[in-house]
């Protein structure tokens, strides 16, 4: 493969620590590197430097003559006055651009809702993020440098930018270097990755499932190097304490053998234990959404949803930018009341948020962390075990030193962090997350998802970090057209639903590409049916109650015939192994039930498509 850029042993200090110290890398025609690592050890600064953004204190970077870097910083340089068009291609002639296929589909897949014609600074977050995204993509470059891409993008975006760069160069082209906290993202578009730690860049073959893989071998092998030392060290104090007598015999160290990785693993979380534990703590009713219906400005925001949340559920929301999944909440928690329909709430719940913004930092700012932290002195129940407010801190990353730092000259990752402690120990028993994956690295984020894992609670999370959705969560919602529908199939299948509404919008006339009418990023939820929902609310009541009935009865059905298929698989083995006879027919006999059992399931998938489920 041809070699593109690179570096020879670049150091980049700051007058508080070495971010770098004397890293020699390289980047081929064909690599597609993510990067990863704590807050602050350098990865940001990495990109900067390969870029020629940044000057190295010692070392040289190296760029192949001719060699085309566009890069993605995490904040752009768009200007307010532009418009979207200017923004994304200049002051070309629409002939130039128009004409190039890569072109249109950029500004199709990206930002095809969003007006052509409209001011970067009447933008919201999330489109002007697209628009730069667009701008650099619509660019002819041998390597892209992203720096956190899916920042401000939602699952949607997310995803078409990861099949364009997936598909952006043929292979052995092009070069990807990422630096991001999605793991999906990582795994999806990544073959390879560098860690960034210590100063030091460490390369790993293949994306992100694969680099933790060979982290956790990486330190079992340094932990098992480490005991072997230290078992010499024992063997030679051993030596010279006991004499001559001791050193004519061989003493045998028996060192444990390497575990498998992955065979035997338990459960991320005990799903009976925890509902069992919230259950105790909020008793059997939590959330009733009955008939919501919620307007603003005539427009439906919610449309007769109904949703039962009960106790130890854990569920994730999704839906675009503006679907309405804050105004849920803020109904949910009664903060709001709908339009019709009503919301009953149990009388033990005790709700708490950790908001995008943290709001709850703004008077605390002169604080240190421990006087923040000193406030609670009583432990909380994580795990089955009492956690005090100090280990709950030192599972989620901070240390002493981090103790004595005003909360103000926190980090964004270490207030994110905080505000989860703090609000853990107010013993809330439903938990609302908003996007807690801001400003987290990728360890972080695993000490919080541990941490989640042996709350005891019920758990409503909204955010576009796929991998977290389906850590944390066993239950996916989406919110489109102001309905909310569950998806057995995640966020898989809130894509599909997504791509199949938008097909259908377009099919239907609905405004696309330049000329888009509306600048909102809830134009690609737009507020028709389509398929399945249509034809559930087609249905009339006496309908829709026999359709239910049905899908009760096939679930009844299912549920005999697993056990008759269970029951039969014990009298297979408890069968003679030589009555060939006697084996065959009970064998007949299950892959019979096998056989109904797959009706069944055909039969309850069609009802419940029907119904809308």
């Amino acid at each position: 493969m041809a070699f593109l850029l690179g570096s020879e042993k670049i150091t980049m200090d700051y007058p508080s620590k070495t971010v770098l110290d004397e890293v020699s890398l390289g980047v081929d025609a064909g690599d597609r590197i993510g990067i990863v690592g704590r807050n602050g050890d350098g990865k940001s600064t990495l990109l900067g430097l390969l870029a020629g953004e940044i000057e190295p204190t010692d070392g040289r970077v190296i760029h192949t003559n001719g060699v085309r870097v566009g890069i993605l910083g995490q904040r752009d340089a768009l200007r307010n006055d532009d418009t979207v068009q200017r923004a994304i291609v200049g002051d070309a002639p629409e002939h130039e651009w128009a004409s190039d296929a890569r072109i249109r589909s950029v500004i199709a897949g990206i930002v095809g809702d969003i007006p052509w014609d409209a001011r970067i600074g009447t933008l919201s977050g999330g489109q002007r993020r697209r628009v730069d995204i667009a701008r650099l993509l619509v660019g002819d470059y041998d390597v892209l440098m992203l720096d956190e891409p899916t920042n401000h993008l939602d699952v949607r975006a997310i995803n078409w930018l990861a099949q364009h760069l997936k598909a952006r160069w043929r292979e052995g082209q092009g070069a990807l270097l990422v630096v991001t906290h999605d793991r999906w993202f990582l795994d999806e578009v990544c073959t390879s990755m560098w860690e960034v730690h210590d100063g030091r860049v460490e390369p790993f073959e293949g994306g992100f499932s694969a680099y933790i893989m060979q982290r956790v071998e990486r330190e079992r092998v340094a932990r098992v190097t480490e005991e072997r030392r230290q078992n010499k060290l024992r063997r030679e104090l051993a030596w010279l304490s006991r004499g001559a007598r001791a050193r004519s015999t061989k003493p045998k160290f028996h060192v444990k053998a390497a575990q498998e990785l992955i065979a035997d693993v338990p459960p991320l979380r005990n799903e009976l234990e925890l509902k069992r534990m919230a259950i105790t703590r909020l008793g059997k009713q939590v959330v009733d959404v009955k008939g919501v219906t919620m307007e603003y400005d005539g427009r439906k925001v919610l449309d007769d949803v109904e949703w039962l949340v009960g106790p130890g559920d854990r569920f994730g929301i999704l839906g675009a930018n503006g679907a309405g999944k804050t105004t849920l909440i803020n109904l949910i928690q009664k903060k709001i009341r709908p339009t019709k329909g009503f919301v009953k709430v149990g009388k033990t719940v005790k709700f708490a948020v950790l908001s995008q913004h943290l709001d709850e930092f703004d008077n605390l700012g002169d604080n240190r962390v421990r006087q923040v932290v000193g406030r609670f002195g009583h432990a909380v129940m994580l795990d089955g075990k009492d956690q005090t407010p100090k280990q709950l801190l030192e599972r989620l990353g901070f240390t002493n030193a981090d103790m004595n730092e005003p909360v103000r000259d926190l980090s964004g990752g270490q207030k994110r962090r905080l505000a989860l402690m703090l609000i853990l120990l107010e013993e809330p028993n439903v938990l609302i997350l908003d996007e807690p994956g801001n400003d987290l690295d990728v360890d972080m984020l695993a000490a919080v998802e541990d941490l989640l894992d042996g709350w005891p609670g019920t758990l409503l999370l909204i955010t576009h970090d796929r991998y977290l959705m389906e850590r944390v969560t066993d239950h996916q919602y989406a919110l489109m057209n102001g309905k909310l529908r569950h998806l057995p199939g995640g966020v898989d299948e809130y894509l599909r639903l997504a791509d199949e509404q938008q097909a259908s919008l377009s099919q239907g006339g609905a405004a696309t590409g330049k000329h888009a009418s509306s600048g909102d990023e809830t134009a690609s939820m737009a507020t028709t049916e389509s398929g399945t929902d249509q034809q559930g609310s087609a249905l009339s009541n006496q309908e829709l109650r026999a359709l239910k009935k049905a899908l009760q009865s096939t679930e009844r059905k299912m549920s005999t015939l697993r056990q008759k298929i269970e029951d039969a698989q014990q009298e297979l083995l408890a069968a003679d192994p030589t009555d060939f006879q006697a084996l065959g027919d009970i064998q007949a006999r299950i892959d019979d039930l096998h056989a109904q059992l797959d009706e069944l399931e055909l039969t309850w998938l069609e009802t419940a498509e029907t119904l809308g489920q």
